[in-house]
């Protein structure tokens, strides 16, 4: 609201200016910013000067005079972003104009009818039998002035006396450049408007002869022998393709010819040492590439190919261009040519993965080059291909029966095309040498052509080029009537022996600077037109990549992974401060000094250290820039090393001591009953001082680092031309895999040990350590856990998730088994017995100095004795069956041999019980003594000892004795 109260104010001042001063507003531009600004109108009549605070940037405002007034000074003004007017420093105003319609022996036409104000234009014409000369239309400026003096008619005595100067001319109406279609109708219109110039060659006609080249030199060399040995003589050679324009100014110097084209590209002809007389309106193709090279700069291209026609215009091009690309840091990595048939050509560039395609060829070959490239689909947004920009504006429409590709193909294979061309027709409405601007000749042209499509018409772009080129050589011609008359010579004169009207006419040649239709026309040294560059472009979104574009995309660890893991690692940590702070609160029960609460208390700062280390396990670039990342990388290693030697060693000092005191030989036994703690922790130092100084050692020589994985290179979804490229971060080493081989195989050793020296000790009951069977267990769940992940983390470290989730989920089970395995039962225990009472509150409350672990001892005792009870029976048993058979075997003996026995017993009537030794009777150590025992069933066994030792020697059963003592 508040911007178009500003305009309606705006428009009542302006209404309120003196009456012959007229305001409208012919453009608003609205854009998002405004600034406030002060507008100032100032005229030479009468000065006013209006306030208007806001108007939008690109306002224009355009003066009318009323009346017969004419504006002096600038017409129209803008707003610019600076809160200034355009051309602020000239006055506008309206004056009148004095003019006369008036033209002796002529007539003046005024257009549009009325007074005279900017852009109107007088027609001049002259009557029967005269000759208009000078300008035959003038035009009102700004200034209020007419752009030419008025002309004058003059009598037309002697004109059919006009001498002709012949130019010999090739225009290829058809071939692989047809663009005579259009330049030899425009060469004719600029021929008939000099020869009606009275100011320009008004003793000479010019005359064109010319012949369809078709493009092709062998052809243009019988055309031009025929120009060269037919009547009359030329002054000029006028050829148009690059290859027949090579052919006619090399050979041109053999009959001392000027050779100017209008038509031709090719840089081998700005070789003056081997075309001395040749010129050129159409200026080198050379000229394109530094516009090329600018524009592979811009768009950050590195990369490009090639893919020419083996014509000498484009291959002289292509040296060019390389040359230029290597000077600028780009490399021509495909490089492919052809002489008729491209089909070859595009596959190798599909094949090598051209992308900025650089095409050098004529029309004909154009639609060839893009029908197999439709088959190969080599375009879209992945391709951008540099062409030509002479070709005819649908000349991809043109029906060829050598193609065999529809419109449509050739229409979607051309899309986005790129081509860079001189500027062929002058932007600016300016007139020039030939009184006409750009846009009136192009009128002038269509009504010559009478009706026909330019896009359909060959050479139409050309045509400026070679209008200009007409004029050129008729402005060169009128320049040199003079220097040649001093010199007494003519140019009817001319012939192909006469180097003196030859070097009049290259020097005015070399030296002609006029405005023409198609821009100022110029000469360089070497006779090459010097013209701006238009950069075209079919259609297309943006520049596209010089090849696929690989996009760098880290893996990172998946962030709901790492929270789920990182809570259980966090409840694990408050588990650990939980049984830590219930081993200390609860360090004088009896139950809990039996089971060594120091080691249980390192047991329980190993393992949140080890959970601790989950964090930056899963810490990656995701959350930290990546020159953190070695520090990452260190706490990662010292958490893990320093919880494991903490936690895992503590409980190995259990086993170990353990079973180095309790499976020792009989004669070791008394040591049983000495534990000194210091060797506990010692043990513990020893590990962890182990792991420490390991770290640092590995720290020192060879640091941890960052590296990066590189995957194979994926393609996203949809149509992108892009490939992402993974990459995945490492902490490693140089010699990482012996620093894991000496570590995994230290620590390795330890687990193995600690499984041996768990199942060694799984019998053994001490006081002195009374939760070693716990440790045994928590040490075969930990041993097997790391053995499994160890190496499952190594074969997946590509595989971020996977290898995260093994070992994070390894160090929350192993953590939370020790945990519980070591902690909860203490806690139950203490919890449903009520034993939280130290020795000494338990002395107190018994009054003596029995406790529950006297109590376990003698339960234990009792056991013991039951065990040894039942034993005893045993043997008992067994000697009882061995005196029996003995019996049996003595009364056998006894009935083989009576008389000896009965000779024996009078000889030696003593009993032999009094011979032998007395302790050979007794029973083996361990058991009881029959003789004491009134009840024991062997009170005769006396009986059983009384025969020979000698036979008890040679007939005693030998494999009995063992069975005896046992």
């Amino acid at each position: 609201h508040s911007t178009i109260k500003t305009l309606l104010s705006l428009i009542t001042n302006l209404l309120l200016l003196p009456q012959y001063y007229h305001y409208y507003h012919r453009t608003v531009i609205v854009q998002a910013q405004f600034m406030p600004i002060t507008v100032y109108y100032t005229f030479l009549a009468c000065t006013t000067i209006r306030n208007v605070q806001i108007l939008p940037v690109d306002y224009e405002i355009e003066y009318i005079c009323r009346g017969s007034r004419v504006i002096v000074g600038p017409k129209v003004r803008k707003c610019l972003p600076n809160g200034t007017w355009t051309e602020i420093t000239q006055h506008s105003r309206c004056c009148k104009y004095i003019f006369s319609l008036f033209l002796r022996n002529g007539r003046v036409a005024l257009k549009p009818p009325g007074p005279p104000v900017e852009g109107t234009v007088l027609h001049y014409s002259c009557h029967a039998g005269f000759i208009l000369e000078g300008r035959n239309i003038t035009h009102c400026t700004k200034m209020g002035k007419w752009d030419s003096p008025k002309p004058v008619c003059l009598c037309k005595c002697g004109w059919e006396s006009q001498t002709k100067l012949y130019i010999g001319a090739l225009f290829p109406m058809s071939g692989g450049w047809p663009g005579g279609q259009a330049c030899l109708p425009s060469a004719q219109m600029a021929l008939d408007l000099v020869n009606n110039r009275t100011d320009i060659l008004p003793d000479y006609e010019l005359e064109l002869i010319y012949y369809d080249s078709m493009c092709d030199p062998g052809e243009s060399t019988k055309l031009l022998y025929d120009l060269l040995y037919t009547e009359p003589i030329k002054t000029v050679l006028m050829p148009g393709c690059s290859s027949v324009s090579t052919l006619v100014a090399e050979a041109a110097r053999m009959w001392n010819l000027i050779v100017l084209s209008y038509g031709s590209s090719s840089p081998a002809l700005s070789n003056r040492d081997r075309f001395p007389t040749f010129f050129r309106t159409h200026p080198s193709a050379t000229l394109h590439n530094p516009t090329r090279v600018r524009l592979f700069q811009k768009w950050k291209w590195t990369k490009i190919a090639t893919i020419q026609q083996t014509t000498e215009v484009f291959t002289s091009t292509l040296d060019d261009l390389e040359q230029r690309v290597k000077e600028a840091g780009i490399e021509i990595s495909v490089r492919q040519s052809f002489l008729t048939d491209p089909a070859v050509a595009v596959k190798n560039l599909k094949r090598q993965d051209a992308r900025i395609i650089v095409g050098l060829f004529y029309e004909t070959e154009a639609r060839k080059v893009f029908c197999e490239v439709f088959k190969e689909k080599l375009y879209g947004k992945k391709y951008v291909w540099f062409l030509i920009g002479w070709y005819a504006d649908n000349w991809f429409k043109i029906k060829d029966p050598s193609i065999n590709c529809t419109i449509e193909n050739m229409t979607e294979a051309v899309e986005g095309h790129v081509t860079t061309e001189i500027v062929m027709l002058n932007p600016e409405t300016v007139r020039g040498a030939s009184n006409l601007t750009s846009q009136e000749f192009l009128g002038a042209l269509m009504t010559r052509l009478g009706g026909k499509n330019p896009e359909e018409t060959g050479g139409f772009q050309e045509a400026p080029l070679a209008y200009d080129a007409i004029w050129a050589l008729a402005l060169a011609l009128n320049k040199t009537v003079a220097p040649l008359k001093a010199k007494g010579h003519r140019l009817e004169d001319f012939n192909y022996n006469n180097h003196d009207i030859t070097a009049e006419i290259y020097r005015a040649l070399n030296t002609s600077s006029f405005e023409g239709v198609s821009g100022h026309v110029v000469f360089d040294a070497q006779g090459s037109r010097m013209a701006m560059t238009l950069i075209e472009q079919l259609q297309g979104a943006g520049p596209p990549a010089d090849s696929t574009i690989v996009i760098e995309e880290f893996r990172y660890v998946s962030q709901k992974l790492f929270a789920a893991v990182s809570v259980f690692a966090g409840l694990g940590i408050l588990l650990g401060i939980v049984c830590l702070t219930f081993n200390i609160y609860n360090s004088n029960v009896r139950y809990i000094q039996n089971s060594q609460p120091y080691l249980n208390n390192m047991t329980a700062v190993g393992c949140m250290m080890a959970l601790a280390a989950v964090f930056p396990l899963g810490i990656d670039g995701h959350h930290i820039h990546r020159s953190q990342f070695t520090v990452v990388c260190q706490f990662r290693l010292w958490l893990l090393g320093l919880g494991f030697s903490l936690a895992y060693g503590s409980m190995f000092t259990k086993i170990w001591w353990v079973h180095n005191l309790f499976t020792k030989k009989e004669e070791k036994k008394e040591k049983r009953k000495h534990l000194e703690p210091w060797k506990l922790y010692a043990t513990v130092g020893v590990l962890l001082a182990i792991d420490v100084l390991s770290l640092i050692v590995w720290q020192i020589v060879d640091p941890l680092h960052i590296t990066v994985e590189k995957f194979t290179k994926e393609a996203p979804k949809g149509d992108l031309d892009v490939l992402i490229q993974p990459l995945l971060e490492h902490c490693t080493s140089e010699k990482m895999n012996t620093w894991l081989g000496v570590v995994y195989g230290y620590k390795g050793l330890l687990l193995l040990l600690g499984i041996f020296l768990a199942y060694e000790t799984k019998s053994v009951s001490t006081e002195k350590i009374n939760d070693h069977r716990a440790v045994g267990m928590a040490i075969y769940n930990v041993a097997v856990l790391c053995m499994i992940t160890a190496p499952v983390t190594m074969i997946l470290s590509s595989q971020q998730d996977a290898s995260f989730a093994f070992a994070a989920l390894a160090i929350v089970f192993s953590v939370y088994i020790t945990l519980v395995v070591l902690f909860v039962p203490k806690m139950r225990r203490l919890i449903t017995r009520g034993e939280w009472q130290s020795e000494q509150q338990d002395t107190l409350k018994t009054g003596s100095s029995t406790n529950n672990n006297d109590e376990e001892k003698s339960r234990q005792l009792e056991r013991e004795n039951r065990e040894l009870q039942k034993i005893i029976q045993e043997k008992e048993q067994r000697v009882s069956e061995l005196r029996h058979q003995l019996v049996e075997r003595q009364a056998l003996r006894n009935r083989r041999t009576p008389s000896s026995v009965t000779n024996q017993n009078h000889s030696n009537p003593s009993p032999p019980s009094s011979q032998a030794d007395p302790t050979s009777l007794l029973p083996p150590p361990g058991y009881p003594n029959p003789a004491l025992d009134n009840h024991s069933p062997f009170t005769n066994s006396s009986n059983l000892y009384q025969a020979d030792s000698k036979m008890s020697r040679n007939h005693c059963h030998n494999s009995q004795i063992p069975l005896l003592y046992k």
